[in-house]
């Protein structure tokens, strides 16, 4: 049985909040953070587990990173949101749970708000948050490292691509795992 603190295969989903189009222009390094959001999707896509996608006034702020949106189904339905938390949704706690997901990998923009506020609520509602840290961004850098800071001190597990992968896969015997490495490499 694993650490209660290191993710289990099935028990994970990937949330990836509102990284979308606005957000290109005025986020330092954001191309690299979407290449390696489209390495995660394309991970947990690899070990069959659930991907979500939220989208923050998509009207206003534009729809999802193309990038993104490449490497998902074409039929994928985004989460339209106005909250700026994920768990503001309607039906978004209830998808996690008919998903079986009580382990949430996080990642989006922007980290001081809107990754900030759903990391906090998801908590609060008993989920397990692990924050893949080389996959947000904030305007800012400052207001990153203060997001990050917070989520941290409230419980919040930090976390990486890499990470995230090989602790789903916990064995180099797993079925995928060469695909994986080459993914990550």
């Amino acid at each position: 049985m694993p650490h209660p603190r290191v993710l289990d295969i099935s028990k994970t989903g990937l949330l990836i909040v509102d990284v979308q189009e606005a957000f290109r222009s005025v986020t330092k390094d954001l191309g690299p953070i979407v290449l390696r959001i489209t390495k995660i999707i394309r991970g947990f896509q690899l070990l069959d587990r659930p991907v979500i996608v939220t989208e923050q006034y998509p009207r206003g702020l534009g729809r999802t990173a193309e990038e993104i949106r490449s490497v998902l189904p074409p039929d994928f339905e985004y989460i339209e949101k106005s909250s700026f938390s994920a768990c503001g949704a309607s039906g978004f706690e209830d998808g996690l749970r008919k998903a079986g997901i009580s382990q949430v990998v996080l990642c989006g923009l922007e980290t001081h708000i809107c990754v900030n506020q759903t990391a906090h609520d998801l908590l609060n509602l008993g989920f397990d948050v692990h924050l893949l840290a080389d996959c947000v961004a904030s305007r800012s850098d400052e207001n990153k490292q203060i997001g990050l800071s917070k989520m941290y001190t409230s419980g919040v597990v930090p976390s990486s691509v890499e990470m995230a992968l090989f602790e789903m896969m916990s064995d180099s015997k797993h079925h995928v795992f060469k695909e994986i490495q080459s993914l990550i490499k």
